[in-house]
Formats: structure tokens, sequence, C-alpha cells
């Protein structure tokens, strides 16, 4: 129970300070240059470490004690916090200041999060491990909720070089506060010889050759690469389009509509967490992916030749009831996968395999988005709901259809042609 305290404590504290930033750093870059594209800049240079870092931090989450970097981790971004309070207070908070700062606050917290990943199994005792995931999805979504709020309120009456250091020192108490987690609660086994020898390139191989060889850890993969793409394809990009271009609500509604999602993931994770011991897990992944394409073919139901919801408010409840379910959907579907996946790669290689598996499903976002922004402005927008729809109904049926070697013997080609093994 005091590692979940403390792992819950951690991670809020390192989650609201990373969130409160960004929106916090947007907005003064926004204010300071006027520019969308300088605004821009700032979140590619938030985003870039996911997918560029996440490799290196699974390879230093296997090689390395997880607890150390987890601890350092926050306490580095701690000190860059601080650091950037004394800069900017000598130098001024200068473009490059910001971007450089941001890149490198988001590389310490991918590797930070990577490693927690990769530790939470052991934690907390196997019955636990559903519950600290879902606990750990209510506070990513609490965090989306209230962090752009605080930010607005800091943003509004203190001043940004002392939010600045305020938030280094929260990253410095979250830091201390994980020291006290015991990260061999529950550690099948201590193995730490060869950790510190660390040959990049061939610790991914090995990673991707451990991968390959599990088919459950394939599958939860592949699910979360079409669950992205589909979200991407048509709700990221059509969704705001609708209500802003189409419907022409007013930004508070579309604000309200857009928080009916994290409230979905909160209640999701909540029913997750109570009901994990009683459900074939899947069994609710197909009926969940089907109640997620079916909510996706919703929300074109107003934009439809032959629409009969007219009335705006009528409108902004049926969204947030469509979206509420949308976010319970994602839950059921994130929350057990990580689980299964925590549970089912062993300890020397889920940094790695997790770090390599999310790289991908991250990737997938951006290509989705892209395709969407293409295709928004060639067709009607709920024909990309309807396309994102049958993705998620054709990979149901690819994903857990018996024998489906097709599948397998794409993956170790296109493998073989990416990273060629070498047998030694």
């Amino acid at each position: 129970m005091s590692n979940f305290i403390l792992f819950s404590l951690g991670k809020s504290v390192s989650l609201f300070g990373s969130f409160t930033y960004a929106f916090v750093i947007g907005l003064y870059v926004l204010k300071l240059t006027g520019s969308g594209l300088s605004f821009a800049t700032t979140l590619v240079f938030s985003t870039l470490p996911i997918i560029i870092i996440n490799p290196i931090g699974g390879v230093l989450a296997d090689r390395f004690n997880k607890k150390v970097l987890v601890v350092l981790m926050d306490l580095l971004n701690g000190m860059l916090m601080i650091g950037l309070f004394f800069l900017s207070s000598v130098y001024g908070l200068s473009l490059p200041l910001i971007y450089i700062s941001t890149f490198i606050m988001t590389s310490f917290t991918t590797i930070l999060d990577t490693s927690f990943s990769a530790a939470t199994p052991n934690i907390v005792s196997d019955d636990k491990l559903i519950s600290i995931n879902s606990t750990s999805k209510i506070i990513d979504s609490i965090s989306t909720i209230l962090g752009p709020m605080l930010g607005g309120i800091m943003f509004a009456f203190v001043d940004i070089k002392l939010f600045i250091a305020f938030n280094g020192i929260s990253f410095i108490l979250s830091g201390i506060s994980e020291m006290f987690i015991d990260f061999n609660f529950n550690k099948k086994k201590l193995n730490d010889e060869d950790k510190r020898h660390i040959k990049f390139i061939a610790d991914v191989k090995q990673g991707f050759k451990y991968m390959l060889g599990k088919s459950e850890i394939i599958n939860s993969f592949i699910v979360l690469i079409f669950l992205n793409f589909s979200i991407g394809l048509s709700i990221s990009v059509p969704l705001p389009f609708i209500i802003n271009n189409i419907l022409n609500l007013s930004s508070n509604k579309f604000g309200i509509i857009q928080g009916a999602f994290p409230v979905g993931l909160i209640i999701g994770a909540i029913f997750v967490a109570k009901s994990s011991e009683h459900l074939h897990y899947k069994r609710v992944l197909k009926v969940t992916n089907f109640v997620l394409a079916i909510c996706i073919i919703m929300l074109c139901i107003p934009v439809l030749p032959f629409n009969i919801i007219i009335n705006k408010t009528a409108i902004l409840i049926y969204y947030c009831l469509v979206m509420s379910i949308v976010g319970v959907s994602i839950s059921f579907i994130d929350i057990p996968l990580l689980s299964i996946l925590q549970s089912s790669i062993s300890d020397e290689y889920r940094g790695r395999v997790l770090s390599l598996g999310m790289s991908m499903v991250k990737t997938i976002a951006p290509v989705a988005l892209i395709l969407s922004g293409i295709l928004i402005d060639i067709f009607p927008v709920y024909l990309l709901q309807l396309l994102g729809s049958v993705i998620l109904i054709i990979s149901n049926v690819v994903i857990f259809e018996k024998n489906n070697k097709i599948k397998f013997i794409f993956i170790n080609k296109l493998y073989k042609f990416i990273i060629p093994f070498k047998n030694e």
C-alpha cells in the first residue's frame, strides 16, 4: 500500500508539473511571438523525444536500476527548471531557451515513464497490477483536465519565471518521494549481471527478437496501433473540424465536449479496477472495440445530410455522451492491455519491449493525423468516421482470428528487412 501511495503521489506531481508547464509555456510563446508556427514548434519539441528517446529509455530501464532512473529523472527535471529560472532571470526567457529546455524536459520525462512502466509489476503484488494501472490512467486523465486549468490560472496571476521555479521544486519533491518506493517488492528474480554493459543496437535487436517470439505481446501492440490510427483518422482531426467549422459551436461548448473524453477515461478506469477479476478480457476487448467503432460512426450523425439533431444544446449533450463512452471504451482497452504486457514480459526485457512497442504506437498517430488532414479537404468528413469504424472492426477480425499466420509472416519479414539478425 505504501508503494501504491508513493507511486500515485510521485506520478501525480510529475504529470501535473509536465502538463501545466507545457500549457503555460505554450501560452507564453503565443503571447511573446503571436505566431502559430512558434507555438507549433514548441509542441514539436515536446513530442519528438517520445518517439526518439523511447528506445533509449527502454535500454536504460533494462540495463540500469529502475529506481535510480526514476528518481534521477525527476531530480534532473527539477534542476533543469531551477537552472532555467536563473538563466531566464539573467538573460531573459528566449525562444531557443524554451525549445531546448522543453526538449530536455520531455526527454527526461520519457525515460522516467518508461522506467516506471517497466518497474510497475515489481512495485505491487500481481493482484494489484490492474488497480495501479487504473490509478495511473486516472492520474493521467485528471492531469489532462486540471493541468491546463491550473496552467491558465498560473499564467494569469504568477510571473512565468516564478512558475518555472515552482515547477522545479515540485519535480524535486516528486523525486524525493520516489526514493521511498520499494522497486523490488514483487521482483521474481534479481538478475543484475552484465547490466552495465550497454550495446545499444544489440540490445534493441534483442528486444525486437523477444517481442516477435511472443504472440500475446504482438497482438497487444497491434490492438494499440489500430486504435491509435483509427482515433487519429476519425476523431482527433474530424471532431474539432465538425464542431468548429461545420456546426459552428462556441469555443466553450467545444471545451466541454473535449473535457467529456478524460471524464470517460476516469469512469472507465474506476470500473476496470473494480471488475477486472470477473471479466474475460479477450471477450471484453472484442465488445469494447465494437462499441468504439459504433461511437465513431455516431460522431458523424449530426453532419449527415439527413441529420435530425439540430438544436445546439442537444448536439452538445449528444457529443458529450458519445465522447464519454469513447473514453470509457479506451480505458477498458488500454489498462488491461498494459497490465497484460507488463506481466507477460520478463524483467530483463520489459523496458525495451514496452518502449519499442509504444514508439511504434506513437509513430502511427502523426501518420493518421496527416492523412486525416489531407482527406478532410477532399471527402465529406463523415466518410472519415465511417473509414475509422471499418478499420476497427477489421482489426477485431485480424487480431483474434485463430492461426492467423499471415500477420506473423509479415511482421517477421518487416523486422528482418529493417534489422537483420546475426546469429552469434
